[in-house]
């Protein structure tokens, strides 16, 4: 396969699957084409860890933010360390912030005031929003719709982590200014019902990421995920599309620099 540049947005490089192997997993990466990481908070000590990253590793970004399933707890003190940990050097994302009703493990009410407090926080700073929603679509696609429209950028909110959905829902994040993130899970046999979701998707509009070390490849399922596999996800998107690899590569390595402004 030949190598294209790709930029993972959307790992959790601090997690504990991570800590035997790191550097080689980060060399494997690099030799795929995998030139950039954004690896992003769920919590106020990972938001660190993933700082710490950042500044150890010109290739690595982070992103900083409250994961819906980790909201139980959370303090005002919380919210206010955010705000430190936003203002540090290459921050370039909000999240992973948003709404989890599948597993409820935070109750919805904390979740909602976590997630408002996310939303200002991307007002006060600019930066993109790295939002996961699991069977909260209505919810999500409500608070962002008023959201939006307040605020004054016309584009590059952030993105929708981990999409599956209908086509319209994707177009209704597009036209609010979002990207749709895809993983891949896009070739999962349970997500072909989304295949002709995801062509319609325009590709000026996507950003790949791994998730990892969850869901991982069909290829590789039962394994841990690395940001290594990223060229995977570009083929199968390709496939499904019916365009070359090297397109799919080119823009949505484009797309994920422009959205975290990761040329500055």
């Amino acid at each position: 396969m030949p190598i294209y540049e790709y930029v993972d947005t959307h790992s959790h490089l601090d997690m504990p699957e991570f800590d035997a192997d790191r550097q080689e997993m980060l060399r494997r990466a690099f030799e795929n084409g995998v030139k950039t990481i954004i690896t992003t908070g769920i919590d106020i000590p990972s938001s660190q860890k993933a700082i710490d990253l950042a500044a150890a590793n010109p290739a690595i970004y982070a992103a900083v933010g409250i994961h819906p399933q980790e909201c139980t707890g959370v303090t005002e003190a919380d919210f206010e360390r955010l705000e430190l940990l936003v203002k540090c050097e290459k921050v370039v994302a909000i999240g992973e912030c948003g709404l989890d009703y599948y597993r409820d493990y935070s109750p919805r009410h904390t979740q909602l005031e976590t997630l408002y407090h996310h939303l200002d926080l991307a007002d006060q700073t600019g930066l993109p929003l790295i939002i996961h929603c699991r069977q909260a679509e209505e919810d999500v696609l409500k608070i962002l719709s008023d959201w939006s429209a307040q605020s004054p950028a016309s584009a590059g909110k952030g993105v929708i982590h981990c999409f599956s959905g209908s086509a319209e829902t994707a177009f209704k994040y597009i036209n609010m200014g979002f990207y749709i993130g895809l993983g891949a899970y896009i070739g999962y046999p349970s997500s072909r019902k989304y295949h002709s979701a995801f062509a319609a998707i325009p590709l000026e509009h996507i950003v790949l990421e791994t998730d990892c070390p969850f869901l991982p490849p069909q290829t590789h399922r039962g394994e841990r995920n690395e940001p290594a596999y990223i060229p995977l996800t570009a083929a199968t998107l390709a496939e499904i599309k019916n365009l070359g690899t090297n397109e799919v590569a080119s823009a949505t390595t484009a797309n994920a620099r422009r959205l975290f402004h990761l040329d500055k």
